[in-house]
């Protein structure tokens, strides 16, 4: 293991080189895993493109709603570029290796979009909840001046966790293995090749991760108690149809993101499994923002009409 000695008295040798093992274990694997992981990627960034070049092109679109959409499809675009790049070129290379610093800077952008996006989907959820429950003062309440306001406050909340986290980290004495056993530089592996007793670290970490997760989860709860409340009163099929339909794109993100995100993060080490997490890690962290334009492309009349419109300017500019 490549490795650097402190010179201070008490200090632990700090490892300045980490192995990321990976898809190791399945060499014969490697081809598929790469067309695989290339294409969700490729799709991902596409998917996630269109939808931001259709919300920019058709004014029906410059609403509240769809300027948070916009800045999530953005965030799922950064949010895989931290991890998709690197494992399609370890799948091509022999070498695994990652610098403590490039460590360091891919746990912090995952952490800055994570939490970035934790925050945004509770943004969108009081977006809904004002849409629904108080539809007269909905434009009034949800100007430009308040969307900007929330989606810059999401973007800095996330870069305060990660920056908190990452420095919390990476300033704990690391000795012993320097394998990470995962696909990129998530918490849990990390904190595993720490030394000596861990508990109070990771006790820590996972009282902010409940903050950081909890909270924008407990006022999507409240926002979605208080809309499920004010559908229930509409007395036609049809309008409760139509107002819970609004919502549910944005149901199923909240459902597809927090499932594995409070599974992974909100629980300590001994109940950690490296290959049960590699799985759901996956599924948060590459299949969420792949499904996401999916999701909001098809369950939404708007986005699916502006698609269309588009497509007949781009192709019949003179129908």
């Amino acid at each position: 293991m490549k490795s650097s000695e402190e010179g201070t008295t008490g200090n632990k040798t700090s490892a300045i080189v980490f192995v990321i093992l990976g898809f190791s274990h399945h060499p014969d694997m490697k081809v598929i895993f790469f067309i695989l992981f290339l294409c969700i990627y490729i799709i991902t960034v596409l998917g996630n493109l269109i939808i931001l070049l259709v919300i920019n092109m058709d004014p029906v679109l410059h609403t509240p709603m769809y300027f948070f959409l916009r800045n999530l499809s953005f965030l799922e675009i950064c949010y895989t570029s931290v991890t998709l790049p690197r494992v399609l070129v370890s799948l091509l290379s022999s070498d695994t290796s990652i610098s403590f610093a490039g460590c360091a800077a891919q746990m912090y952008f995952f952490l800055f979009f994570g939490a970035t996006e934790c925050c945004l989907l509770a943004a969108m959820a009081y977006d809904r909840y004002l849409a629904i429950c108080s539809p007269l003062h909905y434009m009034d309440i949800m100007n430009k001046k308040v969307c900007m306001q929330l989606a810059a406050s999401s973007w800095i909340c996330g870069n305060l966790v990660a920056l908190g986290h990452t420095t919390f980290i990476f300033s704990l004495p690391f000795c012993g293995s320097n394998v990470i056993n995962h696909f990129f530089c998530e918490i849990q592996p990390v904190l595993m090749l720490v030394c000596g007793d861990t508990y109070w670290n990771e006790l820590q970490i996972i009282l902010a991760a409940a903050f950081v997760i909890l909270m924008p989860f407990l006022l999507i709860l409240v926002s979605y108690s208080l809309i499920i409340s004010s559908i229930l009163k509409i007395r036609s099929a049809k309008g409760r149809y139509k107002a819970f339909s609004t919502c549910f794109s944005h149901l199923t993100v909240v459902t597809l993101f927090y499932g594995t995100a409070v599974f992974i993060y909100i629980r300590p080490k001994s109940s950690y499994s490296l290959e049960v997490d590699k799985v759901l890690s996956l599924f948060y962290s590459v299949l969420t923002p792949v499904l996401n334009p999916i999701i909001y492309s098809l369950r939404n009349r708007e986005v699916k009409g502006a698609l269309f419109n588009m497509r007949r300017k781009l192709f019949h500019p003179s129908s």
